[in-house]
């Protein structure tokens, strides 16, 4: 189903087919001695050949000119990508927004790398970048690292891909499988968001368990673009990120040249206003992985690579509850941004824009304020509105780079604003509204 040059995902692992010019997608074969109008046919496998077919992730391309023609890349500055990782450290830090760019700077050269795991190449982990640009790319990027979820935060951007083209905006998210070609063309004077490069296996949805069959985020609100092409015979420089380090060569054309293409391996969008919240209408609250997005699994089950959590706007109705986040120590480990409002576990100094990261077992939650706050309310139904905070939350050891410790944006008091809760114990004393 088409709506509005997109095309519905309808479920991760379905397959999808569509053409810019009528008669270029073959009929039962997907290689054929000649293909139609002089295309050559290419196969993008994102997954081992021999991964069980419910695993498999791969498109076939029809291109104009295949991309086997291209000549060396060469090493060019990877700027704030990527840079040096820290020693491993067990505090918790938080930043407030990176500057925007003060000269012309694109959608790869304002990248700047804040955490990431120790070795791009092993296939798992996860990098977390910040985007900011004030101008559109007339080059074209790609990673051989991992795929890349986008998450707008100021600006919109037009992803113009290999296999079309995406439009997304600060509330919506966008996939873009590892190994796709894509250029970002703003839709505003500056842009900047966050980024979450998956090395792991691919995002798919999480299971329900015993939510049943519906809820969370639907498989029908995820869109893939239709097929597009640019036919253009000039100099096109291409970077690609490779082993953390970025790598570019000079194309005598544009390699956004796909004319037709099917398969399951193709960037996506989602608007997370249609995530379907789930939540408590007795008392407590369940844990916060009932806000899961997109879930990258590990080897063990229910172990994610990474999990992608958002926490919008809902309803509060639970009984004799504390409803903000509660104090908490996490065998996981904690990436947190905001894209607009305010968080309900933070009173200030988390602001949109800004990021926090909890390693693994450090005591987080909410700040004094916020306690004092919430254990005084009244707790009549109350809904949170006016906020979208999300999470990277991981199984490995989130270190920030250097850059991001010795930033002037990184908080150097964040510790400060659990002070002041003081002891309030009595011993012989309490106040249990069912005693």
């Amino acid at each position: 189903m088409i709506e509005d040059g997109l095309i519905y995902l309808s479920g991760f692992g379905n397959q999808n087919a569509t053409e810019a010019v009528g008669g270029a997608l073959p009929i039962g074969r997907n290689s054929p001695q000649r293909a139609a109008h002089g295309l050559y046919a290419e196969q993008l496998s994102g997954t081992p050949f021999t991964v069980p077919r419910s695993e498999a992730r791969r498109t076939w391309l029809y291109r104009i000119r295949p991309s086997v023609e291209h000549p060396p890349y060469q090493r060019i500055d990877n700027g704030l990508l990527c840079g040096p990782l820290s020693p491993p450290t067990p505090n918790r830090m938080r930043w407030d927004p990176l500057p925007m760019p003060d000269t012309p700077t694109d959608f790869v050269s304002g990248l700047a790398t804040l955490v990431g795991n120790a070795d791009v190449g092993s296939a798992t982990g996860v990098s977390v970048h910040i985007y900011r640009a004030n101008r559109s790319m007339r080059r074209v990027f790609w990673s051989a690292d991992g795929e890349f979820l986008l998450v707008p935060q100021q600006g919109g951007l037009q992803l113009d891909t290999e296999m079309g083209r995406l439009s997304v905006a600060p509330g919506e998210i966008a996939v873009l499988p590892r190994g796709v070609r894509f250029r970002v063309v703003l839709r505003d004077a500056e842009a900047r968001g966050y980024i979450c490069e998956n090395h792991g296996a691919a995002f798919r949805l999480p299971e329900l368990g015993p939510i049943g069959a519906n809820g969370l985020a639907n498989p029908r609100d995820f869109l893939t673009p239709v097929a597009w092409f640019e036919d253009r015979d000039e100099p096109v420089e291409v970077v690609q990120k490779f082993m953390g380090a970025l790598w570019a060569m000079e194309l005598n054309r544009s390699p956004l040249d796909v004319v037709a293409w099917h398969g399951n391996l193709a960037p996506y969008k989602y608007d997370l206003s249609r995530f379907n919240v789930i939540g408590s209408v007795s008392f407590d609250h369940p844990d916060p992985s009932i806000f899961t997005v997109l879930t990258a699994p590990t080897e063990a089950p229910g172990v994610a690579n990474v999990d992608f959590a958002i926490f919008p706007p809902r309803w509060l109705v639970a009984e004799d509850t504390f409803r903000p986040p509660w104090f908490h120590r996490n065998v996981m480990n904690e990436f947190m941004g905001l894209v607009h409002g305010a968080y309900d576990g933070k009173q200030g100094g988390f602001v949109p824009g800004g990021a926090s990261l909890h390693p693994s077992m450090s005591a987080h939650g909410p700040d004094t304020s916020t306690w004092h706050r919430a254990t005084e309310a009244e707790l009549a139904p109350h809904k949170i509105e006016d906020t979208l905070a999300f999470m990277f939350e991981t199984r490995l050891l989130l270190r920030p780079t250097e850059f991001a410790l010795t930033c002037p944006q990184r908080q150097a008091d964040y510790d400060a604003c659990w002070q002041g809760l003081k002891k309030h114990f009595r011993q012989g004393h309490h106040d249990r509204r069912d005693a």
